[in-house]
């Protein structure tokens, strides 16, 4: 999936997704971050090192309870059974909690697993080097069930 517009195609297909099953749960929520701007933003903001770049897709609002997403596709191998989270989305995704604290900040990947930006710096280990930057590699299976993070379907609740 080499092409930008089926990655981007790719990517807006699992934040709705992702918030779809957020609003399942009760929550409310809003797509943010460079998704949602206009298309010379984006191409601009895409020539950029600023950390707008790795700015959170969605952000949900249940009850008291305010959260923000980063959803990842393609960010699962297949064949490793690793999630794949770039260094500058880490450092971006932890600068993003020291700033907007006690707001958290979770990673949804394509199979719903969820890890936060701590989580990934403990659990990671620093992997492929690409001229962009490395990677943080995790297993999958150290990833929290959507479920257990977010609640269940408010529907299955009262089955």
């Amino acid at each position: 999936m080499a092409d930008w517009h089926a990655r981007k195609e790719a990517g807006d297909r699992h934040e709705h997704r992702v918030a779809r099953e957020l609003e399942e749960r009760g929550w409310t929520v809003q797509l943010c971050g460079q998704g949602t701007y206009p298309a010379a933003i984006q191409r601009a903001l895409s020539r950029t090192d600023s950390q707008l770049r790795q700015f959170p897709d969605l952000i949900a609002a249940r009850g008291t309870d305010v959260i923000t997403i980063d959803a990842k596709t393609r960010m699962h191998s297949l064949h490793t059974g690793r999630y794949t989270i770039s260094r500058k989305c880490l450092i971006a995704g932890l600068h993003f909690l020291g700033a907007h604290a006690p707001i958290p900040l979770y990673y949804v990947f394509g199979q719903m697993g969820v890890l936060t930006p701590a989580e990934v710096m403990h659990y990671g280990s620093i992997g492929f080097r690409h001229p962009s930057g490395s990677y943080y590699l995790v297993n999958s299976h150290l990833a929290h069930r959507f479920d257990d993070v977010f609640g269940a379907p408010v529907n299955s609740m009262t089955a």
